[in-house]
C-alpha cells in the first residue's frame, strides 16, 4: 500500500515483514486488546525481527537470519502492534546521512534533493511520506531526533533504560517516531508493561505517568 509507494519514491524500506495478516487475525481472537491494537509499526533495520536479517547496512550480515524477535518487537506485538516493514539506515549507523552499499540512498520525501537525516533515516522518510503512522528507531547522539527534525516529525530520545536498550558501551536507546506527540505518548504508555519488565530486567518496573 502506502509504504510501497513511498519507498518507490524515496527508497526507505529494506524488507516487508511476513505474517502481518496472521498476527492481526490472532489479535482479533484475543479478549483483551493492547494499547497498540491493530497499529502497523515500522521497525528500524538493526532491530531484530524473527525470520529477517538485521544488516546494519553491512554486507557481512546479509546471510544472518534472526531466529527470534528482539525484546522491543515482542513487547510491541504483546501490546497489539503489528510490525510490517524494516527501514533503511546508514552503514554501521554511525552517520547522519542514510545510505549504505546494500540498499542505497534514502531521500527526504519533503525534498528529494536532500536526505532524511540519520541514523533512523528510513523511519523518518517513511513516516513523513505517509507510509507509516508509528515507527521504532534508536538514538545515541541524535539518531531519532535528527531525522525527526529533518522530516518534520516528532521523536524523542527516551531516558536510558526506560525501554529496552540496544547497546551497552554507550547510552543508546530505542524510541518511537511519529507525526504527532499523541502517537508518541500512546506508544510510550504501552511499552513499560509487565511483558517488558519480564523480558528486559534492566528496565525499571515503573509504569508510564499519565500526568506527565
Amino acid at each position: 500500500g502506502e509504504a510501497l509507494e513511498v519507498t518507490w519514491e524515496v527508497n526507505c524500506v529494506t524488507d516487508f515483514i511476513h505474517g502481518c495478516e496472521d498476527q492481526l487475525q490472532k489479535l482479533k481472537k484475543q479478549k483483551e486488546k493492547g494499547l497498540l491494537y491493530g497499529i502497523p509499526i515500522s521497525i528500524k533495520d538493526h532491530i531484530n525481527c524473527k525470520g529477517h536479517i538485521s544488516s546494519g547496512g553491512m554486507v557481512k550480515f546479509l546471510g544472518q537470519v534472526k531466529e527470534e524477535d528482539s525484546v522491543i518487537v515482542q513487547v510491541l506485538k504483546h501490546m497489539g502492534g503489528i510490525p510490517f516493514v524494516k527501514t533503511n539506515i546508514p552503514q554501521t549507523m554511525i552517520n547522519y546521512d542514510c545510505s549504505n552499499p546494500i540498499f542505497g540512498q534514502t531521500l527526504n520525501p519533503l525534498n528529494p534533493q536532500r536526505g532524511p537525516g540519520g541514523s533512523s533515516g528510513g523511519e523518518g522518510a517513511l513516516i513523513a511520506g505517509g507510509g507509516s503512522i508509528l515507527g521504532m528507531g534508536s538514538d545515541v547522539a541524535g539518531s531519532i531526533r535528527l531525522p525527526s527534525s529533518f522530516c518534520g516529525l516528532c521523536g524523542p530520545k527516551p531516558t536510558g533504560n526506560r525501554i529496552s536498550p540496544f547497546v551497552l558501551t554507550v547510552t543508546g536507546v530505542l524510541g518511537p517516531m511519529a507525526q504527532d506527540v499523541e502517537s508518541l505518548a500512546l506508544c510510550m504508555k504501552a511499552l513499560p508493561c509487565q511483558e517488558m519488565f519480564q523480558l528486559e530486567p534492566s528496565v525499571p518496573p515503573i509504569p508510564f505517568n499519565d500526568q506527565v
